[in-house]
């Protein structure tokens, strides 16, 4: 019995080959599914990445039929003003708000006249005086003229000496000296007065031209100057006007396209903000010169027909043509 229970140390024991079997299905299984799951989700549309628009040649699936250079550009306006007054002063009263449209020499804001007013009424007063001092040499040129000719009545019958008569005549000539020298007096007076009536109309700001205005800068109670002053407690604006009859469009081509753009070429536009309506427009002029860093050249572009909906820096399509589109 005890030789039946010794170990036979000579005998080999093979390992079980149940696990090394499970390890290779598990890695098989694995691999099936990895492949599986890179071939159903790789099919999904990639996400965009963002790149710079610059105008590119037309492809033959071109948004545009005819279409021989693609771009991208903004509205601008060739008429826009930011309109101040000429003097500082304090504001007194606006009259405008963002959205309004104003004519061509409409009130737009009043400033604090007081001072020039009472300048104007001092520069009238001396234009009266003067005036009225002119009319009393008048006055006197007449009296000296009367005693020369009684004179030289006397002195032809011996009654006057030559010595009254010289005297009579240089107080005449000497009156009509300072007569001269009168009316000098009263023009500066009367261009003085016209400065400060000048000045005082200046005080009223008034519309250049025609348009809508976009920005409203200024209140009552603020100062406001032409040139930049007093940090930032004086604005240098009432506000901006912008001539919407001026709008157009500006693009930036690509150098090495611009052989493809043509002065008065037929051009498509379309806002992006209503990218289904297309404007019909031409190629105003070509900037005769290139931006280095971007490699580019500005192209002027005009709209041949009005339409509300353009607003100035708008961004857009455009689409170089060969031939002009059909009418819509």
């Amino acid at each position: 019995m005890l030789d039946e229970l010794k170990i036979d140390r000579g005998a080999t024991t093979a390992p079980p080959a149940r696990p090394l079997r499970w390890f290779i299905l598990i890695a098989v299984v694995g691999g099936i599914a990895f492949v599986v799951w890179f071939v159903i989700f790789s099919k999904a549309d990639p996400v965009p990445v963002a790149a710079p628009v610059v105008a590119t040649p037309a492809t033959v699936k071109s948004a545009v039929e005819g279409s021989v250079l693609d771009a991208t550009g903004y509205v601008v306006a060739r008429r826009q003003a930011t309109v101040s007054a000429k003097i500082t002063g304090k504001v007194v009263e606006v009259f405008i708000e963002e959205g309004m449209r104003v004519e061509a020499g409409q009130l737009l804001a009043r400033l604090d006249a007081s001072i020039p007013r009472a300048e104007l009424a001092l520069s009238e007063s001396r234009l009266a005086s003067a005036r009225a001092g002119l009319e009393e040499l008048k006055v006197q040129i007449r009296q000296a003229e009367l005693d020369l000719q009684r004179t030289e009545g006397l002195a032809q019958r011996k009654l006057a000496s030559a010595a009254d008569l010289d005297r009579v005549q240089l107080t005449l000539e000497a009156l009509r000296a300072r007569l001269e020298r009168a009316r000098q007096d009263v023009v500066v007076a009367e261009r003085v007065v016209s400065v400060q009536r000048q000045l005082v109309d200046d005080m009223e700001i008034r519309a250049p031209f025609t348009g809508i205005v976009v920005a409203k800068a200024a209140q009552p109670g603020e100062m406001i100057s032409p040139i930049s002053a007093g940090g930032g407690f004086t604005r240098t604006g009432i506000c901006t006007i912008v001539d919407m009859d001026s709008l157009e469009v500006e693009v930036d081509v690509n150098e090495a396209y611009i052989n493809r753009v043509q002065p008065r070429q037929p051009v498509s536009v379309a806002l992006n903000a209503y990218p289904d309506e297309r404007i019909p427009a031409e190629v105003i002029a070509i900037i005769p010169t290139a931006d280095r860093n971007k490699a580019t050249v500005r192209v002027r572009i005009a709209l041949l027909e009005k339409n509300p909906r353009v607003l100035p820096d708008m961004g857009v399509k455009v689409a170089f043509l060969d031939e002009p589109p059909p009418a819509s």
